[in-house]
């Protein structure tokens, strides 16, 4: 018992150094002894604790890749996945992309996880989730043109008005975003919402859609501010088709198509423009606009699920399939709202 006790006296503190503290020189270079948080990314305690011989343990690969301690780290892997599979299961159930899942996601993540600056965390959350919704949208798009719930006339008259559109949309992100996406994004996100929920079962504003130069000003408008808050364009494109009497099953399947001429152009060129200009203060692992961590962890899982949110959709009638899209918004909008505006 005695060796026991003497043991637990003599024994050094973890990630201290394992010389005793006598043994350390006095002097100005003393007070670096104690260690920094595991969060460092030094293989040495600097300020001292270097001069005075002290070399403590190097951190793990993990910590020094993604600043995280290794429970952090695991609670953070878990929320991306759940995030990438419910992502991909609403894709293709309502054809929203997954960005309005994506970008509150990653830029809770960013903000609460890895302390990033809230405006830093809302632009890094945007590039991040366009690049992971390439995936997604490709694999839901494809469900639904099997089950053939895809107007590709209107893909064809809208593609060129919406790459202009995600060209604009890229430029006015990069130059003026941040914070105020995020509340932008929740306000006009809360009115479409609550405007779908009690008007389900209400007969379209509009007979059909309209001319075709209003509705290249329509795909226009839909990718620019698409790009700008890293959303898919569906959430914008069911709303809009529906109101010009376009079938519901037919306005999901569509906006799938629609998801991709905004994500996949407005992923690349936020890659290629800030390829080399890695915003101040982005959590670590990020590469130009695009976190690497959250990409990786959300893809596999997202291309899984978004065809059996296909399948399940498809036995849904239209006014509940409805209902589901505008509760599932509202939730959404109102969190992006509040952390915009107060965050």
């Amino acid at each position: 018992m005695a060796r026991k006790r003497l043991f637990r006296r003599t024994r050094a503190p973890l990630l201290k150094s394992s010389v005793p503290r006598r043994h350390a020189p006095a002097g100005p270079g003393a007070q670096g002894r104690d260690c920094p948080s595991p969060r460092i990314t030094h293989p040495v305690c600097f300020g001292g604790g270097l001069a005075a011989g002290i070399v403590h343990p190097r951190p793990s690969y993990l910590m020094v890749l993604f600043g995280l301690t290794a429970g952090e780290l695991a609670v953070t892997v878990v929320v991306l996945l759940l995030c990438g599979l419910f992502a991909g299961f609403l894709a293709g159930l309502l054809g929203i992309g997954g960005g309005v899942i994506f970008v509150p996601c990653f830029y809770l993540i960013f903000y609460y996880f890895f302390n990033v600056p809230p405006d830093t965390a809302m632009i890094v959350a945007t590039g991040t989730s366009l690049l992971c919704m390439i995936p997604t949208s490709i694999s839901a798009a494809r469900s639904q043109y099997r089950r053939g719930n895809m107007d590709v006339s209107i893909v064809k008259s809208w593609a060129v008005a919406m790459l202009i559109g995600v060209a604009a949309g890229t430029i006015i992100s990069k130059f003026w975003g941040g914070k105020w996406l995020a509340a932008l994004f929740g306000a006009v996100m809360i009115c479409n919402s609550v405007n779908t929920l009690l008007h389900a079962k209400a007969k379209p504003a509009f007979p059909s859609l309209p001319r075709k130069s209003f509705q290249q000003c329509i795909a226009f408008g839909i990718a620019c501010f698409s790009s700008m808050l890293g959303i898919g364009g569906g959430t914008l494109t069911v709303p809009i088709l529906n109101a010009c009497s376009v079938p519901p099953h037919k306005s999901i399947g569509t906006s799938s198509a629609v998801s991709l001429f905004v994500c996949v152009p407005g992923a690349l060129l936020m890659i290629l423009m800030n390829l080399h200009s890695t915003p101040e203060g982005a959590p670590v692992g990020t590469l130009g606009l695009v976190n690497v961590l959250a990409a990786i962890c959300v893809v596999g899982v997202s291309i899984f699920s978004a065809p059996l949110g296909v399948t399940i959709g498809k036995n849904i009638k239209p006014v509940t399939l409805k209902r589901i899209f505008a509760v599932m918004l509202l939730i959404i909008s109102i969190r992006m709202l509040v952390s915009g505006l107060f965050d």
